[in-house]
């Protein structure tokens, strides 16, 4: 082929966006939060900005699709862990007025994260196990990430806030 030909087929040819062109906004995700009463209403928040970015031009490929999954992961990860140093300095407090054998709020609490961590991992890795290598694997396990870390999030916020 010469290279014009392949020139003007690159110019004429639709071409997938690449992940760099998406871009991942929050504001989605965020509004529906404002908007929702407890926890369980906030639950349906989960994955609306990474919905919105994959409807952009190549939000659908697999690599697509992993971007915004992977942005709106970091999102949820982000308030999982600021929620979570809040929780943790607050039941550090309440132990430190407690007798020893009652001080174990802040200890059961980094226990409990320690276990969900793994969880959320086992689980996901089933999930991507689930596409026996295929390339849909990355976006199920991120996606489960997302899921799964924006519930214990969710969860660690009702807990610091006194509704959990």
């Amino acid at each position: 082929m010469n290279r014009a030909f392949v020139l003007l087929l690159a110019i004429l040819l639709p071409t997938p966006a690449l992940a760099q062109d998406l871009i991942f906004v929050p504001s989605g995700t965020e509004q529906c939060l404002i908007h929702s009463s407890d926890r369980g209403n906030k639950t349906d928040c989960i994955g609306i900005s990474a919905g919105k970015c994959m409807q952009q031009r190549g939000g659908d490929s697999t690599y697509g699709m992993g971007f915004c999954l992977d942005s709106e992961l970091q999102y949820w990860d982000s308030m999982l862990n600021e929620a979570y140093r809040q929780l943790r300095a607050v039941r550090q407090a309440s132990d430190a007025d407690l007798p020893d054998n009652l001080a174990v709020q802040a200890d059961t609490l980094r226990n409990m994260q320690r276990a969900w961590i793994t969880y959320r991992d086992t689980r996901c890795g089933h999930e991507a196990s689930l596409w026996q290598g295929g390339t849909g694997a990355g976006p199920a396990s991120i996606s489960c990430m997302m899921q799964l870390t924006a519930e214990q999030a969710l969860y660690l916020l009702a807990l610091y806030s006194g509704e959990g």
